[in-house]
């Protein structure tokens, strides 16, 4: 018995919003039954990229095994990130004037970028905080602090200050060891 279009365009339906590839679409395949019956079979393959729904999420989830490893193999190094820092903040605000609306957007395109160059150095089990202030420079102070825990050990920070005649910019990086 051969299944419609109809069915096959359902299955195949189906079988692409459960994250699953039926051949339907490319290629059918016949094997005989035992009795001497044609009959077609449909092969699967399955996949997940993205969860299609909440409930899919939770089949996602990744079991690691211990590594026993209570510290780091390659420990953060702040020299190069410090430089880094100085670079990208020199680069994007050498010739800029304070404006609110351009350093709010500069905020957000200067930490992706850092936090981009400091993840190519593939430091391993490091978690990335990557901050960047920007302000006007009108002869005020500002004071900023923050507070996590912290192994004084394993995990580590850099920053820098940069200024020019209308802005100042603070970038802080932490890293915080995964272990």
């Amino acid at each position: 018995m051969m299944m419609s279009d109809i069915a096959k365009d359902r299955t195949a339906h189906l079988l692409k919003k459960r994250g699953s590839v039926s051949s339907l679409s490319s290629h059918e395949f016949w094997r005989k039954e035992p009795h001497g019956r044609a009959k077609d079979s449909m092969s699967t393959v399955s996949y997940m990229d993205e969860p299609c729904q909440p409930e899919d999420a939770s089949r996602l989830t990744v079991h690691m095994e211990n590594t026993y490893q209570l510290g780091p193999t390659k420990y953060f190094p702040v020299v190069i990130v410090n430089h880094i820092l100085k670079d990208v903040l020199t680069t994007y605000l050498q010739e800029e004037q304070y404006e609110p609306e351009l350093c709010r957007q500069m905020t957000k395109t200067i930490s992706e970028v850092i936090k981009a160059q400091v993840k190519d150095l593939m430091i391993p089990r490091y978690k990335l905080i990557v901050i960047v202030y920007i302000g006007q420079l009108t002869g005020q102070s500002i004071l900023i602090g923050s507070r996590c825990l912290w192994d004084p050990k394993n995990d580590a920070f850099a920053s820098f200050i940069f200024r020019n005649s209308s802005l100042f910019a603070l970038a802080n990086v932490y890293t915080v060891y995964f272990e």
